[in-house]
Formats: C-alpha cells, structure tokens, sequence
C-alpha cells in the first residue's frame, strides 16, 4: 500500500493538551546522551523511580530495551545507528503525545542523529549530556565492552573507534565524572520537575 492511501487521524483525536490534564503534568522527553559507561542508565532509572514517588507517570526507554524489540533487526553500522534513533524518537513522542514524562537514555553519538531525534520529537524535546570523558567511562567499563573494542571485538564502538560528537548546547548537563551519583541525580531530578509541572 502506497502513503498516498493512508489517511491520519490526528486532528480528531485527543490531544497531548487533554492527556496532560487528565495527569496534571507536562509531557517531554528527556533525552540522555553520553557515553557507553558514562552512567546514562544508571541515572535514568534512579529518575524515572524519584518521578514515580512524586505522583508522576513515566516511561523509560533505553538502547537494550529497544533493541531487543523493535530495534532487533538493526546491527550497528552508521545507517542503523540512525535508524535505530529515528525509531526510538518516534517511539518517545508517541509515549509523549499520551501525556507521559518519557525518559530516553541513547548514547546518540553525533550531532546529526540528536537533531534528527529532536526534529521528530519537536516541542517537549529535553537533552540531557551525561558528561563523562572516555578515559573515566573506560576505568569503569561497567559492561566490559571497552575492553572487548579494545581488542577489536567490537567494531565501530562509539568513543574508541566510532566517534562522539560532544553536545553543543544541551537543556542540561550532568557532569558524573566529577559529583556522586546522587549529586547527578539530585541535580537531574530538580531541574526535570520544574519542567514538568502542570
């Protein structure tokens, strides 16, 4: 079936205005990036639970979960890393158009790619740089996968052999390199609430 025969229906269903009501919240989506390591996950789950204990309605989507579902048919060239991106972005603003605080952690390695997310999502759109350098994220190698990329078992891994363009002006920045975990969190959900207010 060809686009020509598909007909949407946007414009008489409710809208994201309504959903938001309904919740007494605003919807966005907080769009974590950094590094593989550099504690995007870590800092998403710990938000999505101090959102939860607030009366919030949440969504979190990451890299694994995605590509275990709808993303398992994609590997990691540069074409399906965007492609992998581009499904999770329209992913979140579905999750967001329902009124819902979706919280996304993607490493989302270039410029290009966050501002394909951020044209999709349009207006909610909220980045978030989990700032941490290579080295640190490396120390850690929470996964063991920079030890794998260093000895070429990973091709194309992102801040070893594929690059990371850093962001230029994110909405927030969380630098987990130089504060505890908790500082980061404390700082992420303080700003995160005020934005979310109905």
């Amino acid at each position: 079936m060809s686009l020509e025969n598909i007909y949407p229906i946007f414009d008489t269903i409710l809208s994201r205005s309504d959903k938001e009501k309904m919740l007494n919240q605003k919807a966005i989506v907080i769009w974590m990036v950094g590094l593989s390591g550099s504690g995007k996950s870590t800092l998403a789950r710990a938000l999505e639970n101090s959102l939860h204990e607030e009366g919030y309605l949440t969504q979190l989507l990451d890299g694994d979960n995605m590509r275990t579902g709808i993303n398992n048919n994609l590997g990691f060239s540069p074409e399906d890393r965007t492609e992998n991106i581009r499904r999770a972005a329209e992913t979140a603003k579905l999750f967001m158009n329902a009124g819902l605080i979706t919280i996304c952690s993607f490493i989302s390695p270039t410029d290009d790619i966050r501002k394909m997310a951020k044209e999709i999502i349009g207006d909610g759109y909220v980045e978030v740089y989990v700032d941490c350098p290579v080295e640190v994220c490396e120390e850690r190698d929470v996964k063991g996968l920079y030890a794998k990329a260093r000895k070429g078992e990973i091709p194309d891994f992102t801040g070893i052999s594929a690059p990371f363009d850093i962001p230029k002006k994110p909405d927030l920045a969380v630098d987990t390199a130089n504060q505890s975990l908790e500082e980061s969190h404390q700082e992420l959900v303080k700003a995160i609430i005020e934005r979310i207010k109905y």
